[in-house]
């Protein structure tokens, strides 16, 4: 259910141009997450990861202004 979550919250970056950035501008995974879970998301970090990872995504802020390329669209 969790990592449901998180692919939930991916796709609703991906739709919400604001949305990606209010989060882009957030440097800490752990910040991050708690973001998403304070607006109802509800996973953990090891989750988002774990999606992450299976996406072949990376985390990393890339470009000036720097952004993420996490988002699914």
């Amino acid at each position: 259910m969790a990592k449901k979550d998180a692919e939930n919250f991916l796709i609703a970056g991906g739709e919400d141009r604001a949305m990606r950035s209010r989060y882009d501008a957030i440097k800490t995974m752990e910040d991050f997450v708690a973001a998403a879970n304070g607006e109802g998301y509800a996973f953990t970090i090891e989750e988002f990861q774990a999606v992450l990872r299976e996406a072949g995504d990376s985390f990393d802020l890339i470009g000036n202004p720097a952004k993420r390329q996490i988002w699914w669209v």
